[in-house]
């Protein structure tokens, strides 16, 4: 029988919460990048409301509700509460798969955090103003950004959730929760305590990205857990006790439930050979200044690199279709995991996580846009199916190395079309996508036209101009009231 005398939080959560409550953000480059990470995520939650999928799910559960100084849900009428807000805009903005992404051991969207920070910061800046207090500006919003991408973004670097089959919006919920505690005004132990019901809630099963069971869940999954977030730091600033040791107590901990770290047994699979999590680096800015942008394909971003290549390859193969014999894809590991399908696809959300679906499609018509995984685009374009019976994957060993070294991260696929009279094209490689750090100056002028696409999607030419000119202004951006920065999105 053991002492029941109370512990001490665990390490991982007591860094988590010195990080959030103690670093101080200098970096200029994490700063402006995240400027660029809030259009374009934005911009995509606008894109998604042309979905009737999307709009669906969004709205207060009971029709009517009036919510005093309730958050907005951009592009939207809709004013709601905190919890309900970040799950609308966590929807939107995960809808169509076009925001940034972070890939490691575990991969992920760190931009699904912006769903908690938006509807948190909207409603407690009208609370403030209300009241005669301070608003809360802008530059609270990007900071928050930094540090949820910091800590999401680290705790992915080494500790791969899904060999396991599990979800990495897990990480969007630990990471939301902690930002949210914070612009609540929580002190460290009720930050720890919120980390350890976040903790506590455990994982949701990856089966709804993988075949054959994909589907819109995927698109979902991370407003949830940003809206989850948002309830455990209510609750834990209304005097909700923690959990300290919910990572490592023996049997009913974390990591004895989920990692098989328990009396010594031999678990089947492991994340890390010590059973626990493997944090390899602190808290800083890193992740913010490499995060990857998604700019050209709303596509999962394994196959960033083979879309470009089947877009080099368009011209070639354009006018001899029905003489193609093969298409070889050279890709890495990660990617035939979890985005090679063979066989039916069945709804939008499993053609947007099929690799050779989307090469496909670029070989046939020389573009790709979330219209093309629409029901009624694939019904009328048979081809398509046709043709990715002639796609051959095989893992090139080198670009799986180069995906895991730290030091290069390339994401690196190469596409090579076979024709019936022995002819061949050129073998198309490319390393590191467009969005990719490697190649943020080249990127960012697409940022840019996206994001003003998809305002126009939304709004008329002068609230466009108004909204862009204000975010590609870093200082006037960092001092706008909350509040009124969402003023502009409203309908």
């Amino acid at each position: 029988m053991e002492a029941n005398q109370r512990p001490d939080y665990d390490q991982v959560i007591q860094d988590i919460a010195d990080y959030v409550l103690k670093f101080n953000i200098e970096s200029s480059l994490a700063l402006d990048t995240a400027r660029n990470c809030l259009m374009d995520t934005i911009g995509c939650g606008l894109l998604a409301l042309r979905s009737p999928e999307c709009c669906k799910h969004l709205g207060p559960l009971v029709e009517g509700t009036i919510v005093p100084y309730g958050a907005r849900v951009p592009g939207t009428q809709f004013r709601l509460d905190p919890m309900k807000a970040a799950w609308d805009i966590g929807c939107m903005n995960r809808w169509l798969d076009y925001n940034d992404t972070w890939l490691a051991a575990e991969w992920g969207h760190p931009s699904d955090n912006l769903a908690a920070i938006l509807a948190l910061t909207d409603y407690l800046t009208q609370q403030r103003c209300a009241t005669g207090k301070a608003p809360l500006r802008m530059r609270t919003v990007l900071e928050a950004m930094i540090m949820a991408h910091e800590i999401q973004g680290v705790l992915a670097l080494e500790n791969s959730f899904n060999r396991l089959g599990l979800d990495h919006v897990l990480l969007v919920r630990v990471a939301s929760t902690a930002l949210a505690i914070k612009l609540m005004g929580g002190d460290r132990q009720q930050l720890m305590a919120a980390l350890s019901h976040a903790w506590a809630d455990g994982c949701a099963l990856r089966i709804y990205r993988q075949a054959p069971n994909t589907g819109s869940r995927k698109s979902w999954a991370a407003g949830d857990a940003s809206a989850r977030a948002v309830r455990l730091a209510d609750l834990v600033m209304r005097g909700e006790m923690g959990i300290p040791t919910v990572l490592t107590a023996k049997q009913w901990g974390f990591y004895a439930v989920y990692f098989g770290a328990s009396n010594g047994d031999q678990a089947p699979q492991t994340i890390v050979s010590q059973r626990q999590l493997k944090v390899s680096r602190p808290y800083g800015t890193y992740v913010m200044e490499q995060v990857l942008f998604k700019l050209r394909f709303a596509a999962e971003f394994h196959s960033q690199t083979a879309c470009e290549a089947a877009l080099i390859l368009y011209p070639q193969v354009k006018n001899r279709i029905e003489s193609i014999s093969k298409i070889v894809i050279s890709s890495h590991e990660s990617a035939l995991r979890i985005i090679a399908k063979q066989g039916p696809l069945y709804n939008p959300a499993d053609r947007d996580h099929c690799l050779q679906y989307v090469v496909a499609v670029l070989l046939l018509f020389g573009e790709l846009k979330v219209e093309h995984y629409e029901d009624s685009f694939h019904k009328v374009n048979r081809q398509i199916d046709r043709l990715r019976e002639k796609i051959q994957l095989i893992e090139d060993k080198g670009y799986s190395e180069d995906y895991r070294n730290p030091q290069k991260r390339s994401v690196a696929n190469a596409v090579q079309v076979f024709f019936n009279d022995g002819s061949c094209t050129e073998r198309v490689a490319v390393e590191y996508p467009l969005g990719h750090s490697r190649r943020r100056a080249e990127g960012i002028g697409w940022l840019e036209s996206k994001f003003k696409m998809n305002l126009a999607t939304r709004f008329p030419v002068h609230r466009c101009e108004r909204i862009f000119d204000l975010c590609k202004h870093q200082k006037k951006l960092e001092q706008m009231p909350v509040n009124e920065f969402m003023d502009l999105f409203v309908i």
